[in-house]
C-alpha cells in the first residue's frame, strides 16, 4: 500500500509540474517570438532608416515590456498569495494570449502611421504584465510541488520550459525561413508565429485549470491568508528581498546577453547570415535546455551556492574575451562554440535561481517575494541590456557593453559569496516539518 501511495504521489507531482511547465513554455514562446522575429518586423513598425536604428527602436519596445514586469509580479504575485497559485497561473496565460493576438493583427507603419508603434508598445506592456506575474508564481508553484531532496531538479524545469519557449520560437523561424522568401517574411510571414502563440496560450488554459493547488498554500491558515501577498508583509523580510535583487542582477543581464542579444550581435556586428545565426541559436539553446535539470539535480546533492559561485567567477572573467573573440569569428562553428560557452556558464544561475529565491520566503508571501524584487531587477537591468548594447554600438563604443555585463556579474558574485546555503535553511522545508509536527 505504501509503495502504491508513493507511486501515485509521484505521478501527481509529475502531472502538475508538466501542466505548469507547458503553460510556462507557451508564455515564454510568446515573449521570445518578439525577439526572434524583430529582425523581420522592425521595418514594419517604424519609419525607414538604417537597420541599427530600427533594431534600436524594437529593442526599446522590448525594454518597455520589461517595465511592466514588476507591476505584473506585484499584481499577480499578490493574487497568487491570496487566491492560489493555480488561479494566478491561469490568469497570466490568458493575458499573454491577448497580447500576442494584438501584435499579430496590427497593421504596419505605412498603413496607420504612428499608431503602429503605439499599439505595439501597448501589446508588449500587456505581455510584460503577464510575464511578470508568471515568473514568481511559476517558480513558487514548481518549488512547492516538488518533493524533498528533488526541489532543485524539479524547479529547474522553469528554465527548461523558458528556454524551450525560445527554442520553439527559433524553430518556427527556421521553418518559415525555409518556406518563405526574405521579402515574404518581412511583409507578412512574421505574423504567423504570433498567431500560433495566441492559439497555444488559449490551449493551455484547460491544462492549468486542472492543476492541483500546492500543499503549502492549501495549509495556510485564515489569519495568514488575510495578510498574504501584501507589500507590508514583504518588507518584513528585507534581507531576503535584497538577496533576490543581488541574485538576479548578474544572472538576468548575462542570460539576456548570451541568448537574446547574441542573435542580433551575430547578424549586426559579426555579419553572419540570419539563417546561420538562427541555427546556431537553436542548437546552442537545445544543449542549454539539457543542462538545466542536470545542474538542478547537482544542486540537490552539493547545494545551490557552489553553482552560483561558479557562474559568478566564470561570468566575470569570460564575458569580455567571449565578445572580443566573437567579433572576429570566421565561421559559424566558432560562433556556436563561443555562444555555448556563455550558456554553460550561465547555467549555474538559470538552473537553480527559482528554488533559491523560493527557499527564502514563507508561503504567505512567497509568490510576491520571488516575483516582485526579481521583476524590478529584470526591468532595470535585464530588459535594458539589449538597448544599452545597441546604443554603445551606435556611438562606436560597443566594447563598453562587454565590461558592463562583466561588472554586473561581479556584483552578483559578491552576493553569492556572502549568502548562506538556502537548501539547508529552506523556508519550504521548515514549514512542512512544522505542519507535520502540528498534525
Amino acid at each position: 500500500m505504501a509503495q502504491s501511495s508513493d507511486r501515485a504521489n509521484k505521478r501527481r507531482v509529475t502531472s502538475n509540474i508538466v501542466k505548469g511547465s507547458l503553460g510556462n513554455l507557451i508564455e515564454w514562446y510568446d515573449w521570445y517570438t518578439y525577439a526572434a522575429f524583430a529582425v523581420y518586423f522592425s521595418s514594419q513598425f517604424f519609419p525607414k532608416g538604417d537597420p541599427t536604428s530600427q533594431l534600436l527602436n524594437t529593442a526599446a519596445v522590448f525594454a518597455i515590456g520589461f517595465l511592466m514586469r514588476p507591476i505584473g509580479s506585484l499584481v499577480l504575485g499578490r493574487y497568487a498569495d491570496r487566491h492560489g497559485r493555480r488561479a494566478a497561473l491561469t490568469l497570466s496565460v490568458s493575458i499573454m494570449a491577448g497580447g500576442s493576438l494584438v501584435i499579430a493583427c496590427t497593421p504596419g507603419y505605412e498603413s496607420i502611421g504612428v499608431l503602429a508603434p503605439v499599439i505595439l508598445v501597448l501589446a508588449r506592456l500587456l505581455q510584460g504584465l503577464s510575464l511578470g506575474g508568471e515568473y514568481g508564481t511559476s517558480a513558487t508553484y514548481l518549488s512547492e510541488m516538488a518533493s524533498k531532496g528533488r526541489r532543485g531538479f524539479y524547479s529547474s524545469f522553469q528554465y527548461v520550459t523558458l528556454i524551450s519557449g525560445q527554442l520553439l520560437a527559433l524553430g518556427v523561424q527556421i521553418i518559415l525561413q525555409q518556406i518563405l522568401s526574405e521579402e515574404e517574411m518581412v511583409a507578412w510571414g512574421w505574423r504567423i508565429p504570433f498567431v500560433m502563440g495566441a492559439m497555444g496560450a488559449l490551449a493551455v488554459l484547460w491544462l492549468r485549470r486542472t492543476m492541483d493547488e500546492s500543499e503549502q498554500y492549501a495549509q495556510i491558515g485564515k489569519k495568514n491568508r488575510e495578510k498574504a501577498g501584501t507589500l507590508r508583509e514583504l518588507m518584513k523580510h528585507p534581507r531576503a528581498v535584497m538577496a533576490v535583487v543581488g541574485l538576479t542582477l548578474g544572472g538576468t543581464i548575462a542570460f539576456n546577453t548570451y541568448t537574446t542579444y547574441l542573435q542580433k550581435f551575430m547578424v549586426n556586428t559579426v555579419g553572419l547570415p540570419k539563417e546561420s545565426v538562427s541555427m546556431i541559436n537553436f542548437v546552442a539553446l537545445f544543449i542549454f535546455v539539457i543542462l538545466q535539470p542536470l545542474a538542478g539535480w547537482l544542486s540537490d546533492r552539493i547545494g545551490r551556492r557552489p553553482l552560483l559561485i561558479a557562474f559568478g567567477v566564470l561570468g566575470t572573467l569570460w564575458t569580455v574575451p567571449l565578445f572580443l573573440l566573437l567579433e572576429h569569428a570566421d565561421s559559424s562553428f566558432t560562433a556556436f562554440l563561443l555562444m555555448l560557452s556563455g550558456l554553460v556558464i550561465v547555467t549555474g544561475y538559470t538552473s537553480i535561481n527559482a528554488i533559491v529565491k523560493a527557499e527564502l520566503f514563507p508561503t504567505e508571501i512567497r509568490a510576491l517575494g520571488v516575483g516582485f524584487p526579481y521583476g524590478v531587477t529584470v526591468a532595470i537591468f535585464g530588459g535594458t541590456a539589449e538597448f544599452i548594447a545597441l546604443w554603445c554600438k551606435s556611438i562606436g563604443m560597443e566594447s563598453l557593453f562587454y565590461y558592463y555585463v562583466a561588472a554586473c556579474v561581479l556584483i552578483s558574485l559578491i552576493v553569492y559569496w556572502r549568502m548562506g546555503e538556502t537548501s539547508k535553511e529552506s523556508k519550504i522545508e521548515a514549514e512542512l516539518e512544522n505542519n507535520k509536527t502540528i498534525a
